[in-house]
């Protein structure tokens, strides 16, 4: 990303910084503690720049916020867009879970859902952020809707199948399974609960 702001000032002369890398630094603090609990003094300390280069680059704390989110997305959840193409509606199924595991049990980074984690620690006064990840949340189920009810015109889901239903069930068991690895869940624990979930997959 473009960004003219720059750092510390050192003997009266501004010292550069990389937006992206600054931004990559802010997504981490932001993952770990969710949008309240990242305060403006972890945010700068991590990524290596003053509140005014912050704000003069990134604009305030909401907007930095949701720039952070656009990373996740693009960096952390391109499995989603794969499994959407998954040629079986079960498939769809297996590669979110897999993906889902692969970013919430990340050895080197951040446990648990980025989405997840902010809604939770989410206070009244964040309702703009609140609705903000529901509003993304929304739009990717929306999807998972939509796919599905390809998968019951195609005869790959049973008749009588209710596809909202069903992607509602499947986010809600991401859901519960980032918040499992946030709190320190091992990945054989989450992977018995996904075969469990399968398990009970209709037309299985």
């Amino acid at each position: 990303m473009e960004c003219s702001a720059t750092s510390t000032k050192t003997r009266g002369r501004p010292r550069e910084f990389d937006p992206d890398a600054a931004l990559g630094a802010a997504l981490q603090v932001f993952w770990k503690h969710g949008y309240d609990g990242a305060s403006l003094a972890e945010l700068t300390e991590a990524m290596g720049i003053t509140k005014p280069s912050l704000y003069a680059c990134f604009g305030n704390k909401e907007a930095l916020f949701k720039k952070a989110l656009d990373l996740y997305e693009r960096d952390k959840l391109a499995y989603i867009r794969s499994a959407l193409e998954a040629p079986s509606a079960r498939g769809v199924a297996e590669r979110l879970f897999k993906g889902g595991v692969e970013t919430y049990c990340g050895a080197s980074e951040s446990q648990g859902c980025l989405g997840v984690i902010s809604l939770v620690a989410c206070t009244n006064e964040d309702s703009s952020i609140r609705d903000h990840v529901i509003a993304r949340r929304q739009s990717s189920e929306a999807a998972l809707v939509a796919r599905f009810e390809e998968a019951l015109a195609d005869g790959d889901l049973p008749e009588g199948t209710d596809p909202k239903v069903l992607a509602q069930c499947l986010t809600t068991m991401l859901q519960g399974l980032a918040i499992r690895a946030q709190a320190g869940a091992e990945r054989a624990d989450l992977e018995k609960l996904i075969a469990g979930f399968l398990a009970m997959w209709p037309g299985r």
